[in-house]
């Protein structure tokens, strides 16, 4: 019989540039997988909907006011560490100037990603950009 393992619900911001290019931040040292490159959230804690939860933890981790969240997929990611079910929200306005609160980094990219290296749950995303972008294959394998 296998135990149930909770699923931790996770708020994600792609945050798009005006001239196409996503935010990138890299996970800061004492988290797990420190160091991967991946879209900036969080947590969603008990009583926030999907959009506070984001708002709150840009706010925290890179110091910007978001404006209009747009849901766009989920995906279920069975990490060894947890299971979450990661909700992306495309995100094309913000204000305030970018800072790294965690002492992580970040990178505007593009297709291919020249990042590495990428936390695996942010493989999917890269792969709806390319196909958004009538591209063939998967962008994540070099």
């Amino acid at each position: 019989m296998s135990e149930q393992r909770p699923i931790t619900e996770v708020a994600v911001g792609v945050l798009v540039a005006p001239d196409g290019q996503f935010l990138l931040t890299s996970r800061p040292e004492g988290k797990v997988y420190a160091g991967y490159w991946e879209f900036p959230g969080g947590k969603v804690e008990p009583g926030e909907s999907i959009e506070q939860a984001l708002a709150r933890e840009l706010r925290e981790e890179i110091g910007i006011e978001i404006g209009a969240v747009h849901p766009w997929k989920v995906e279920m990611f069975d990490y060894p560490h947890a299971l979450v079910r990661l909700n992306f929200c495309k995100v094309f306005d913000w204000s305030g100037e970018f800072q790294m609160l965690e002492g992580q980094q970040m990178a505007w990219a593009s297709l291919p990603v020249q990042v590495k290296p990428v936390l695996p749950g942010t493989f999917p995303v890269l792969d709806w950009f390319a196909q958004e972008r009538n591209h063939v294959g998967p962008t994540h394998l070099d």
